[in-house]
C-alpha cells in the first residue's frame, strides 16, 4: 500500500492526509454502462433531506436499553454485575454513542473517497453516480453528527483500527482500490451493522434514520459490484489480483478487531484488559463479528477475488460460510 503521511494542524479538531488521487479526464460522455446510468437515475429520485425526512421531535434516552443489554460483551459478568444502577445507564450511552460515532467517522471517510472517485474513474457514468454518492455521504454525516449531538450528547474519537483502513483507502492512487475498500468491504460491513441495529432497536428515531441510510449504502455497494466486476475479470493480471485479495484480508481483519470498544471502558475506568478478554470471548460478539462479513464475503467472490488462498484466510476469520450467499447488484 501506499505510504501514509499525516500531519497535525494547529487546530485538534483537523488532520492533513497526503492522499493521492489524479484526476481522470472523460471525453466521451456518451453512456455506455446500462446498469451504472440505470443506477444514477435510481439515486436521483431517491434522494432525501435529513432535516425533513426525520422526525427530530422524537425524545431519545440514550441511558435507556435503546439496544438490548443482552447484546452486551460484559453483560451478566462480574464487572457488569459490580455496577450501580446509574453506571449501568452510563455504561449504555457511552457505548451507543461509542458505536455512532464510529458510523459518523467512517462517513466522513466515504464522503472523501466518494469524490476522489468522481476525480478517477475513467467511466462517465460511473463519475454520474459517484457525484451522488457524494451529496449522500454528506447527508450522513449530517444527521449521524446531530443524532449524537442533539439525542446522546456524547462523541468519541475516530478507532485506530477504522483511521488506518480509511488512510490506506484514500492515500492509495488507484481507482479500484479506492471502490474495494470503500464500496466493497467498509460499505459492507457498514450495511450490516446497521441492519443489526435496525432490526433490535425499538427507538424510533434511529430506526428512521438507519432505514433511509440504509437505502443509500445499498446503492453504494452495488455500485461497487457493477464497476468492478468486468474490470476485475478483464484487466489484473496475477500480482495485481493477489495484491487485491492481500488488502481485502488485512482490512477485514482491521474491521473485525476494530469493535472491541476498548475506548468505552477505559473512559468508564472500568479495566480495559478484562473487558477486552470478555468481549473477544462473548458468543455474542463473536457471531456479530462474524455476521458482519455475509455482505461482504458474496461480493468479494462476484468479483473474482475469493481464490483458494483468500479462502484460507477467510476460513481463519471464520467468515467463510458465506460465500455462497447472494451478492449485491
Amino acid at each position: 500500500m501506499s505510504l501514509i503521511r499525516a500531519e497535525r494542524s494547529f487546530r485538534a479538531d483537523e488532520e492533513h492526509l497526503d492522499a493521492r488521487c489524479p484526476a481522470t479526464y472523460v471525453w466521451q460522455y456518451v453512456s455506455h454502462k446500462d446498469d451504472l446510468r440505470a443506477l444514477y437515475e435510481k439515486a436521483k429520485r431517491e434522494q432525501w433531506n435529513g432535516a425533513e425526512a426525520l422526525d427530530w421531535s422524537i425524545s431519545v434516552d440514550p441511558e435507556s436499553e435503546i439496544l438490548p443489554d443482552a447484546n452486551n460483551p460484559i453483560f451478566g459478568s462480574p464487572i457488569w454485575h459490580r455496577m450501580t444502577p446509574a453506571e449501568q445507564r452510563r455504561f449504555r450511552r457511552e457505548s451507543y454513542g461509542w458505536m455512532l460515532s464510529q458510523f459518523l467517522h467512517g462517513e466522513q471517510g466515504a464522503l472523501l473517497t466518494a469524490a476522489q472517485i468522481v476525480d478517477t474513474v475513467p467511466w462517465i457514468d460511473a463519475k454520474f453516480y459517484a457525484s451522488t454518492q457524494v451529496v449522500d455521504e454528506a447527508r450522513h454525516v449530517e444527521v449521524y453528527e446531530r443524532y449524537l449531538r442533539e439525542k446522546v450528547e456524547t462523541t468519541y474519537p475516530v478507532n485506530a483500527n477504522l483511521k488506518s483502513l480509511l488512510d490506506q483507502v484514500l492515500t492509495d492512487p488507484r481507482w479500484d482500490m479506492k471502490y474495494l475498500g470503500m464500496q466493497i468491504l467498509i460499505e459492507g460491513l457498514a450495511l450490516a451493522s446497521f441492519r443489526m441495529i435496525h432490526d433490535f432497536t425499538g427507538e424510533p428515531l434511529i430506526k428512521q434514520l438507519i432505514h433511509n441510510v440504509m437505502r443509500d449504502e445499498a446503492r453504494h455497494v452495488a455500485f461497487g459490484v457493477l464497476s468492478l466486476r468486468e474490470f476485475y475479470e478483464r484487466e489484473l493480471n496475477e500480482r495485481e489480483r493477489r495484491e487485491r485479495e492481500e488488502f481485502t484480508y488485512e482490512a477485514s481483519r482491521l474491521m473485525r478487531d476494530r469493535l472491541v470498544g476498548e475506548e468505552v471502558y477505559a473512559r468508564l475506568g472500568l479495566p480495559v484488559d478484562e473487558c477486552r478478554e470478555l468481549t473477544l470471548q462473548s458468543s455474542v460478539m463473536r457471531e456479530f463479528r462474524k455476521f458482519l462479513f455475509a455482505r461482504v464475503v458474496p461480493n468479494v467472490k462476484r468479483l473474482g477475488l475469493l481464490t483458494p488462498w483468500l479462502k484460507e484466510r477467510f476460513a481463519e476469520l471464520d467468515i467463510l460460510r458465506f460465500e455462497d450467499f447472494p451478492a449485491d447488484a
